[in-house]
């Protein structure tokens, strides 16, 4: 399922959802290396991009000695001298990288065309909605706050992984998270594809949100104990989402609602 838009009007235009579009799209055309191969983009992602093992040792894999070598030959399955060369070359190309920026400047990268088009649809679609009720200030802190909770739970997961994770799935998925708290019953037109049926259909926000958790739960759980060298970080997903499902169902349940409408007392006759 695929949402293409929502019948849930906003009482104002969404300035920072479309700010936040915005920055990543300009981020993935003008700073990443988008168009100069993969070879280029993986070198900037181990530069730029949040890395687990970094993280949770407070180092970057540059300056982390004989332990950072051991995760990269570890986790690339290479010999020594070569998990050492790798060391050498990021010694040379960013060896100030701050491993705590590097968890926020992760949100604004993307992997291709599909991650960030993918990304970008559901801020749009369920992004503006969630603004209209938290404020513009306030959704800027939850979107961002939203991403470390998404970063803390993979992480936990896999604290000595020295894979590059990107991407804003799990800030977006944290706004996915309110949205569900704050509009299951809204319509949701949305793109149904079955082998060759395609058709889109009206369908509630509780479906929609809850299939695509459900999802990331389950491939989540099936991907526990497998070694993988990239791919798609299902717990970062989860842990956004349970945030932005328990932050606004603790704190912002209400916040910004229309007060019900009042019937007013019947004018009286005048004779």
């Amino acid at each position: 399922m695929i949402p293409l838009h929502d019948l849930n009007p906003t009482r104002r235009f969404a300035w920072i959802t479309v700010a936040l579009i915005a920055a990543n799209v300009a981020v993935f055309l003008l700073w990443q290396p988008t168009f100069r191969g993969e070879e280029a983009q993986q070198e900037f992602f181990f530069c730029h991009a949040e890395i687990p093992w970094e993280v949770s040792h407070q180092t970057n894999l540059a300056s982390g000695g004989a332990a950072a070598r051991s995760a990269l030959q570890a986790q690339y399955q290479v010999g020594a001298d070569e998990a050492a060369g790798l060391q050498e070359f990021l010694q040379q190309q960013c060896p100030g990288k701050s491993w705590l920026l590097s968890v926020f400047v992760a949100m604004f990268l993307h992997g291709g065309w599909l991650h960030i088009g993918g990304n970008m649809l559901f801020l749009w679609v369920f992004g503006n909605n969630v603004e209209d009720r938290l404020g513009r200030m306030l959704f800027i802190a939850f979107y961002l706050l939203g991403g470390v909770a998404a970063s803390a739970l993979q992480l936990a997961f896999d604290p000595s992984s020295a894979v590059p994770s990107l991407g804003a799935s799990g800030a977006v998925a944290a706004v996915l998270g309110a949205y569900l708290v704050m509009f299951p019953r809204a319509r949701v037109v949305t793109l149904v594809i079955l082998f060759f049926f395609i058709t889109a259909v009206e369908l509630p926000a509780v479906l929609v949100l809850g299939a695509w958790f459900v999802l990331q739960l389950f491939s989540g759980v099936g991907g526990l104990g497998a070694q993988v060298n990239g791919g798609v970080a299902y717990w970062a997903h989860v842990g956004g989402f349970v945030f932005g499902l328990a932050v606004t169902a603790l704190f912002f349940r209400g916040r910004g609602q229309r007060p019900p409408f009042q019937r007013l007392p019947r004018r009286p006759d005048y004779l």
